[in-house]
């Protein structure tokens, strides 16, 4: 009988499964930072100084990046990150392309001792979609 149930509803049995196994999958893979939206983070860069850090690579950060962001990519944020030691107690707010290496990046900082982090939901293509300004070029604060 139960053979028979799962054989004539293997379609409904398999969308349930991928379905619960995408929300497990979300809830494992959270960051350490909370998720902010452009608008947020917006309001965190101007009420309480928020810290950018762009964890894309240098060619990615120069085609065009958020005002004031500063340029640490992921692969090199555990050697760099005594650059942005001084910022522990502050706001950051962490963002990439599209908000996966953020996401990494916020654990990271994370460990090293961050308490205020902040990821950027979507990263710049929800930043430059919101129709909020970007900066081009490499200068690096």
């Amino acid at each position: 009988m139960p053979m028979e149930f799962i054989n004539q509803n293997i379609l409904l049995i398999s969308v349930v499964l991928v379905s619960g196994g995408g929300l497990l999958w979300q809830l494992f893979m959270r960051s350490a930072g909370n998720e902010v939206n452009p608008v947020a983070a917006t309001l965190l860069i101007n009420r309480e100084d928020a810290v950018v850090i762009d964890v894309r690579e240098a060619d990615e950060y120069a085609a065009g990046h958020l005002p004031e962001a500063r340029n640490i990519p992921l692969s090199k944020l555990a050697d760099r990150a005594g650059e942005i030691e001084k910022f522990k107690d502050k706001p950051v707010i962490v963002c990439c392309a599209s908000g996966m290496r953020s996401g990494k990046a916020c654990s990271e900082l994370s460990k090293l001792g961050f308490a205020k982090l902040h990821n950027l939901a979507g990263g710049v293509d929800a930043w430059v979609g919101a129709g909020y300004p970007i900066k081009k070029g490499t200068r690096n604060k």
